[in-house]
């Protein structure tokens, strides 16, 4: 537990409640105690509280790195840090919201000039390892926090819908702007975008424990893979297989889909 926590939680509770009416703190509350930010300042703000954690747990560890060094190094106090990001583990949340947004943009440019699906599926499964390979020294601790499926910080939670909605876009974006699309079932269509971003949550669960040198292995799980699925998606529109594709799609919508949180909570 964090040494504030544990040892002058008050200090925190007190700054917490002061950030209100502090310049730069008039954003509500967002799910999982974070607070959004409402001016051009506050969003600097949490912005510069976030990149200071980041460059903190990279040089010093996460468990090793404290709200107190984070409000400290980032020169704001305890409370206005607190204020943006109730404890320490939600700053994993703040990292989900903003790597899921840097990955997506860079996945739609460099996806542009193709609309092969095979292809699309890799450049998006490819772009999020170049984006996530700073952090993966650290990875395995944030995963390990976010991997409780009772946490709010679990990517399958309510709370991590808007980061989770986001990346389901993406892979929307990667199917329909295929040649691919049009021919497959339309329902299928629907379904399908949810069932990619499960497929990427495989490659980051394999990613965090990947040890080889620019987690080579992980990068050649995607090469291999992606064009098998790609295949087994392409077969799907054949008429032969609409039997399978059917049953495969009751599993999706009764036993995957209902486990994954469609909602923030307020």
């Amino acid at each position: 537990m964090d040494e504030l926590a544990a040892t002058n939680r008050t200090d925190g509770e007190k700054g917490a409640a002061d950030a209100s009416a502090a310049p730069g703190t008039d954003g509500g509350p967002l799910p999982g105690g974070r607070a959004q930010p409402k001016t051009d300042k506050s969003e600097a703000t949490r912005a510069l509280i976030l990149e200071t954690a980041m460059r903190l747990f990279q040089e010093r560890g996460y468990e090793k790195t404290t709200m107190r060094a984070i409000a400290t190094e980032a020169g704001v106090s305890v409370g206005n840090a607190y204020y943006y990001f109730s404890a320490k583990e939600f700053l994993i949340q703040g990292f989900y919201d903003r790597m899921t947004h840097d990955h997506a943009a860079d996945a739609r440019r460099s996806m542009a000039h193709t609309r092969d699906f095979s292809e699309r599926l890799q450049i998006a499964l490819t772009s999020w390892l170049d984006t996530a390979a700073p952090y993966h020294e650290f990875a395995a601790q944030f995963f390990r926090t976010a991997a409780d499926p009772t946490s709010s910080l679990s990517p399958f939670s309510n709370e991590s819908h808007p980061a989770r909605a986001t990346a389901v876009e993406l892979f929307r974006d990667v199917l329909q702007g295929s040649d691919l699309a049009p021919k497959l079932d339309a329902e299928l269509v629907e379904l399908l975008p949810d069932v990619l971003w499960l497929n990427l949550m495989v490659v980051v669960l394999y990613w965090v424990f990947d040890r080889t040198e620019d987690t080579e292995r992980t990068r050649e799980f995607v090469r291999r893979s992606t064009p098998m699925a790609a295949r087994l998606i392409n077969l799907s529109r054949y008429r032969v297989f609409r039997p399978i594709v059917r049953d495969a799609k009751g599993l999706i919508q009764d036993f995957i889909l209902p486990t994954i949180g469609k909602t923030a909570v307020k």
